[in-house]
């Protein structure tokens, strides 16, 4: 069973919740993810850049930011559902972001989301050799949806 929150916090349109839906479902089960729920948070670049300065201590806004609950094993729930996290997508930088790639705002999105869940099971771009990994794992995802650039 996979529960995927998505919650519009802004005052513009979002037509891609169950494509997100559908794509972080299909990556739990790439991943083996079984019993599982997270949150996609959609918010503005004010509302994501207090919390990039309140907790990467980095003042101006971001794409996308995490928070992985399994960072911590007390949130680990014994023989229940895994609760992942939330993952914070700011539609402004989204949209800039489609326009400097080339690319639609769905496949930004999607891109973001996808890149969002990885970090929430652990995955990092610190080096290049876990950049390598993390991003052939997204876009496996999402090429498998046909979400190319």
């Amino acid at each position: 069973m996979y529960k995927i929150g998505i919650y519009n916090e802004t005052k513009e349109e979002f037509p891609f919740t169950k494509l997100l839906r559908k794509i972080i479902q299909g990556a739990m089960k790439l991943e083996n993810v079984k019993q599982a729920t997270c949150n996609i948070i959609i918010v503005d670049d004010a509302y994501i850049h207090r919390l990039n300065k309140e907790y990467r201590h980095i003042d101006r806004p971001t794409d996308v930011i995490t928070f992985a609950l399994e960072d911590d094993s007390t949130c680990i729930l014994p023989n229940t559902i895994r609760v992942l996290g939330d993952i914070y997508i700011s539609l402004e930088t989204a949209n800039r972001q489609a326009v400097q790639y080339q690319h639609s705002l769905e496949r930004e999105v999607c891109f973001l989301a996808v890149h969002g869940f990885y970090h929430l099971l652990g995955y990092d771009h610190q080096t290049e050799t876990e950049e390598k990994i993390m991003f052939q794992k997204q876009e496996e995802v999402l090429d498998k949806y046909g979400i190319i650039r």
